[in-house]
């Protein structure tokens, strides 16, 4: 059949445009049409690289009598959780009403109006282990509407009416918090390290309890804010790391990370290797000073995941093909030598806006760091792709793209804040203020009136005409929540001399999420690093100048903490200062010379590496 699918900004959605089921792409023609035949609505949430969705397209959505099942009864929609974040925040916290165990595929049941009445996640083809076949979940749905109508809209209708009662927003109350509430918050979290295994582990876990990398709680204890307070902090983080990198999750052979380990003691990975756990795990590894961690993680998103245009891909796939038939992880536990000769798994190739800005940020301040041009140049060549490919004709962010296809999904705040403190980034590593200033263009872009940082657009806007609840989502995965990466990317404008108002659009968000954060430092690390290092003044570090005089400065300056640390010729200095950057007036001095500022208040510059300072 003629499928909807095939020219979306999605592999995953291309993938199932064979199905002979009559996929809708996330849209409100879908609703409309369910209107129209009054039918209810069956959404199917999952991605590119996800082991399970890829079972139930082959026992399910690849079968004719189910297709006709589902054609005949529902409409039937595919969403790619990475490409609409919000729809899977959404109806992930709806699926919550009706199941325990949330995870992908997620398939909710709604009414033509899109409020959710059951959902579940994986269903068999036959009933196996207490889970009904999804025949007769479909079978048993349709039963209901018929005939219980009612009593499915009342559900719906207080699913709804509960969730958006939980999405109103408190208001922002007192003030960031104090170095010493941030201290005890890190301590809670040290409570939680497996001593065993490292890392971090639930009371009573056991052997088969997945672990996760966890990447923003781990940056959240290396801020240098805690050093002195939680000694202890940076250690857990280091020991995490090392148990990591010694163990099934690190490929051997890429050096690339997998999602997660299904065992306690990091065994057994779900073999998909994503962008945002392997970007954030970069700077994470150098902190921790495994800097060949570092190196092979940089390395394999420049050699695995970097596309034609400079974009990143969002992950490669855990399956392949071996003898004929799928195999789970099989490439994997291969060799070098052996893995040449098969075909490797597929590389999800979207674009996605926010993940990008997270690998340029990591890649930019990592490679300054390390003297390593080439994954500054690599950050360089994603950021220009992003911005080629990801914009919009009324220059507000698309949320991902596809080769030559922009996605019809709007960027989210997550995306705003990470491309923006992306390019941030890239301004201080390359001295190109061009980069800043968009940055500045985005964070201007989402601040509201009320203080509440909002994307252009204000989100999905089928949800929005739905009715259907969505806020972004106030705690971590496996990157940072949309509120953090926003306060991230305003403070780091703050830092560069942008403004006062950037220092406080960031804390601002930091108030209002700072008694949730608290409460589970775990699932807000990124959010309580930004209030770390409001708590305490910053250290900025600016090396002027060009030549080998200048570089050996720089290498110098590499190694002290700092919030920020920036490198620039005379004549870019005086572009950053030109075009409001205050750190930088009066830096474009004859000379390569090194500013240590703290707090905006420069010490005498240093002409040579022996002058610069090591203390915070």
């Amino acid at each position: 059949m003629d499928s909807r699918l095939a020219d979306a900004a999605s592999p995953y959605l291309r993938a199932h445009a064979g199905n002979p089921v009559a996929w809708f792409p996330w849209a409100s023609a879908a609703f409309a049409e369910a209107e129209r035949r009054d039918v209810p609505v069956m959404v199917s949430i999952g991605y590119s690289t996800c082991h399970w969705c890829h079972v139930m397209a082959r026992e399910s959505f690849d079968d004719p009598q189910t297709a006709r099942e589902l054609n005949d009864g529902f409409v039937a929609i595919k969403v790619d959780r990475e490409e609409h974040p919000e729809v899977d925040d959404a109806y992930l916290a709806a699926a919550s009403a009706f199941t325990p165990h949330l995870g992908w595929p997620l398939t909710v049941f709604t009414t033509p109006e899109g409020r959710a009445f059951f959902a579940g996640t994986y269903f068999p083809p036959e009933p196996r282990g207490g889970v009904p076949a999804f025949r007769q979940v479909l079978a048993a749905v349709s039963e209901a509407w018929r005939e219980r109508r009612d009593e499915l809209l009342s559900t719906a209708d207080a699913v709804a009416d509960a969730l958006a009662a939980a999405t109103v927003r408190a208001g922002s109350v007192g003030e960031s918090p104090a170095l010493a509430r941030l201290a005890d918050a890190a301590r809670r979290a040290l409570e939680r390290e497996d001593p065993e295994y490292g890392g971090f582990a639930p009371p009573g876990a056991s052997v088969t309890t997945p672990k996760f990398p966890t990447v923003p709680a781990l940056r959240f204890l290396q801020a240098p804010a805690l050093a002195e307070e939680v000694p202890d902090a940076a250690a857990v983080a280091a020991r995490a790391v090392a148990a990591m990198a010694a163990s099934p999750l690190r490929d051997g052979v890429d050096g690339g990370f997998f999602r997660y380990a299904t065992r306690r003691d990091w065994t057994v990975p779900h073999y998909e290797r994503m962008l945002t756990d392997n970007a954030g795990l970069i700077e994470v590894a150098l902190d921790a000073g495994a800097t060949e961690v570092a190196r092979g993680i940089a390395n394999f998103l420049l050699d695995v995941l970097q596309r034609e245009n400079g974009g990143f891909a969002a992950a490669q796939d855990s399956e392949s093909w071996i003898d004929g038939a799928r195999s789970e992880g099989g490439y994997y536990a291969r060799d070098a030598a052996a893995r040449a000769a098969l075909e490797p798994p597929d590389i999800d190739g979207k674009v996605v806006t926010g993940w990008n800005g997270m690998a340029i940020a990591a890649l930019a301040r990592a490679g300054r760091r390390r003297g390593e041009p080439r994954w500054i140049e690599a950050a360089r060549w994603a950021a220009d792709a992003v911005l080629e490919a990801n914009v919009r004709g009324d220059g507000r962010l698309a949320r991902a793209s596809l080769d030559e296809v922009v996605s019809r999904a709007a960027a989210t705040l997550e995306d705003y804040g990470l491309l923006a403190e992306g390019l941030a980034a890239l301004a201080a590593a390359t001295g190109e203020v061009a980069y800043a200033d968009r940055a500045r263009e985005l964070v201007d872009g989402c601040l509201t009136g009320d203080g509440a940082p909002l994307p252009p657009g204000g989100g999905d806007p089928v949800l929005a005409a739905r009715g259907i609840p969505s806020a972004p989502a106030a705690s971590d995965g496996d990157h940072p929540s949309g509120p953090a990466a926003f306060a991230a990317a305003a403070l780091s404008l703050w830092l560069l001399g942008a403004g006062e108002r950037y220092r406080e659009a960031a804390a601002s968000v930091v108030r209002d999420h700072a008694a949730a954060a608290l409460a589970e430092p775990l699932a807000n690390g990124a959010m309580l690093r930004i209030a770390a290092q409001l708590a305490v003044p910053p250290r900025q570090v600016v090396v002027v100048g060009a030549g080998p005089d200048a570089d050996a400065l720089a290498a110098a300056a590499a190694t002290l903490t700092a919030d920020v640390f920036a490198v620039a010729t005379a004549a870019q200095a005086d572009a950053f200062a030109d075009a409001g950057f205050t750190l930088f007036d009066g830096k474009a001095a004859d000379g390569p010379l090194a500013y240590d500022c703290r707090d905006f208040a420069c010490r005498l510059p240093a002409a040579a590496p022996a002058e610069l300072q090591s203390a915070r």
